[in-house]
């Protein structure tokens, strides 16, 4: 019987997958927080480990690091769970040692059951080094597709019956976000949310809701830079975080009808006459995932626009020449950008400015210097609300 480790503080999600993994012949134990699952495995010595990074007392990164400096565990496999936004850690986690990483939010359980039987099965090809080839053991077969779908499909009821607590639930801490004055309180509060959008992401991806697993990731990386950065908790990301958790909660009520994010494809326009602020804006926008292309001028981007159509355009206002207002309205003339989405991104954060961006067709506005992921959070939902409006769904 392999045995595997399960380090995962979400008790929802442990459990789910302790009792998958219990019935498909594994022999499971789940460990709540970092120092609980090192000391685990040094005494289970599982066959093969599932690691998120995000835990209490020590995180992934720490346990990778001191798991790979024992001898004995140098090819234990161990499959991180990760956020795709956070690529610093990502990165860290390959460097730690990591056999492969997972993203929470496109993880599917037929997905992971492949990749703990590969790992498995790659174990018993290769013997330890200087030692005599033993016979190999014999690997449990992957269960058949059927029974991963319906896991899934079981995991999806209990999701879907779940909503509208966990929905009143984050509601709730937002409030508390919101009126909180004392800074270490108000800190808290963003942890505390963050734990549950985590939550919300991992649970999202593993019963397919594709839409409310993507945005969910993107607002937990940006929940999580708040909190461990509480100079970003500013007037500009905590108006996009009311906003984003407005949106998922609308998402949650949609839960049952929502289509899977297939086709989505768009392209944004970005445009901004300084090369640093250009690179600044492609690297939000690349990282949620979206395609990007850039112009330094107003006059460039009217042309570029009318030979291609993009899905949404972020617009730098102090622009020479033509100035990131004109642009807009010039855009809104065309039939075609009646209703594109359009965000300025300027250091004008002014109220005066903001209801000259309003006036002049925006949809919304970030302040420069910004966090890069609000940007990415703030373009995700513009794109994901365009799409279901095509659709019908919102």
């Amino acid at each position: 019987m392999k045995k595997l480790l399960i380090i995962e503080d979400d008790r929802i999600i442990g459990s789910i997958y302790s009792k998958k993994f219990a019935v498909e012949g594994f022999n499971v134990e789940v460990a709540e927080d970092g120092q609980t699952g090192l000391e685990r495995i040094s005494g289970f010595r599982p066959d093969i480990v599932l690691l998120d990074l995000m835990l209490p007392k020590l995180n992934g990164l720490d346990i990778l690091a001191r798991v790979r400096a024992m001898p004995e565990f140098q090819r234990l496999p161990i499959i991180v769970f990760s956020n795709a936004y956070m690529s610093t850690v990502i990165d860290a986690a390959w460097k730690a040692g990591a056999t492969t990483v997972l993203t929470k939010s496109n993880t599917s359980p037929k997905k992971l059951t492949e990749t703990i039987h590969e790992l498995l099965a790659q174990v018993e090809a290769v013997p330890p080094p200087a030692a005599p080839a033993p016979v190999p053991a014999p690997v449990a077969a992957a269960p058949a597709a059927r029974d991963d779908d319906a896991f899934q499909a079981e995991q999806r009821r209990q999701f879907l019956t779940s909503i509208p607590q966990f929905n009143q639930g984050i509601r709730d801490l937002h409030q508390n976000f919101l009126k909180t004055e004392d800074r270490t309180a108000k800190i808290a509060a963003v942890g505390e949310l963050y734990r549950h959008i985590h939550a919300l992401t991992g649970s999202a991806g593993m019963v397919g809701a594709d839409i409310i697993a993507r945005i969910s990731a993107a607002y937990e990386a940006l929940l999580k830079e708040m909190h461990d950065k509480p100079g970003n908790i500013n007037v500009s990301t905590t108006r996009t975080s009311t906003q984003t958790l407005f949106f998922i909660s609308a998402l949650l009520e949609k839960a049952a009808q929502l289509p899977h994010l297939t086709g989505f494809d768009p392209v944004v326009l970005a445009v901004d006459d300084e090369e640093i602020s250009r690179r600044a804006v492609t690297f939000s926008i690349e990282k949620a995932g979206v395609r990007a292309v850039v112009c330094e001028n107003g006059a460039a981007a009217l042309e570029k626009a009318r030979s291609t159509h993009f899905d949404l355009i972020v617009l730098d206002v102090d622009m020479p020449g033509m100035n990131g207002y004109e642009v807009c309205t010039k855009l809104r003339a065309q039939p075609n950008y009646k209703d594109t989405p359009v965000i300025f991104v300027t250091g004008l954060s002014d109220f005066q400015s903001r209801a000259r961006s309003t006036l002049s067709g925006a949809n919304d506005l970030i302040a420069k210097p910004f966090v890069f992921v609000e940007l990415s959070v703030k373009v995700l939902s513009y794109l994901l609300k365009a799409q279901l409006a095509v659709q019908r769904v919102l």
